[in-house]
């Protein structure tokens, strides 16, 4: 039995317990993140919280609709065991009524032929450095080259506001996000349950040039946010960030995840570090009348 419950009567214990334990935890769903970034959230829970799906939702003109939150790549069921395709309609269909629209970024084992794929980059960290680097790519390979030839060295810091600034300065494309959800962002950097990451570049004047924020969980490691300006990009900033991480988590158990992208460059940034493609699924309630025809 799928239940709907409200986020005032949400058991937290039991609900966080479910997505740390889940074979597709992302940390994307924990309560503490999800209480930073969603403007409200709701969830339904399969008997003792044995699955689980957040539902991030917001009112306009007096409409409600789930919709995706900023800095929340994958969302969707969340369970210990496999989820099958019959468990994930079932989800689909509890979802109430009340919602007259529906817009969530389904995790990799949520999706299915009627969905919207999309694409991510992920990098397994198990084996040594040595033979990860071997299989970044060679002009990837060459441009870490430049960074070591600048003499310039990799900070680990604890604030994200000035890599914030950093990328409203430097990239115009930044006016597509509001005051709020950077905001939102630095408030997420303080959380050390999500046990972030902030790693930085200054130039030899002390000026900041490069920033990268991540988060951790158990299983992974998420490349959410960065920022260069141009002399970031000319001693290849981000690259040196990445290979960082790359070198500090080597021969572990955790996934680097590169959060992304559709973006034909930045897809193939991603790939140049010897990453594999991960997808997941991007569902629309406009899809939502396929489900019983998949069931006959």
């Amino acid at each position: 039995m799928i239940r709907y419950i409200k986020h005032k009567a949400i058991d937290f214990e039991k609900y966080d317990a479910c997505i740390k334990n889940a074979k597709n935890a992302r940390i994307y769903a924990l309560s503490t993140y999800l209480n930073t970034v969603a403007h409200h959230w709701d969830v339904l829970v399969l008997r003792n919280y044995e699955a689980v799906m957040p539902l991030p939702w917001n009112r306009k003109y007096g409409i409600k609709y789930i919709y995706p939150p900023c800095w929340t790549q994958q969302l969707g069921v969340f369970s210990a065991q496999n989820i099958d395709k019959e468990l994930m309609l079932s989800f689909l269909k509890a979802i109430p009524k009340v919602f007259l629209k529906t817009t969530l970024q389904l995790n990799t084992s949520c999706g299915y032929a009627y969905h919207h794929k999309k694409v991510n980059y992920v990098l397994k960290l198990e084996d040594s450095y040595e033979n990860l680097y071997k299989n970044y790519r060679k002009d990837r390979r060459d441009r870490l080259k430049k960074f070591k030839k600048s003499g310039l060295s990799i900070t680990v810091a604890t604030q994200a506001d000035d890599i914030i600034e950093l990328f409203k300065n430097s990239y115009t494309y930044s006016k597509q996000l509001n005051i709020e959800d950077y905001q939102k962002l630095i408030v997420l950097s303080e959380q050390q349950e999500l046990q972030p990451v902030i790693l930085k570049i200054y130039n030899a004047d002390g000026v900041l040039i490069s920033g990268s924020i991540f988060f951790k969980d158990h299983h992974r490691i998420y490349y959410l946010f960065s920022a260069n300006n141009k002399e970031g990009n000319k001693i290849q900033g981000n690259t040196a960030i990445l290979d960082n991480v790359i070198y500090q988590y080597a021969k572990t158990h955790r996934t680097l995840d590169f959060e992304g992208s559709m973006i034909p460059g930045i897809a193939s940034f991603f790939k140049s570090f010897g990453s594999e493609v991960e997808d997941y699924y991007l569902f629309s309630k406009r899809f939502a009348f396929l489900c019983n025809s998949l069931k006959k």
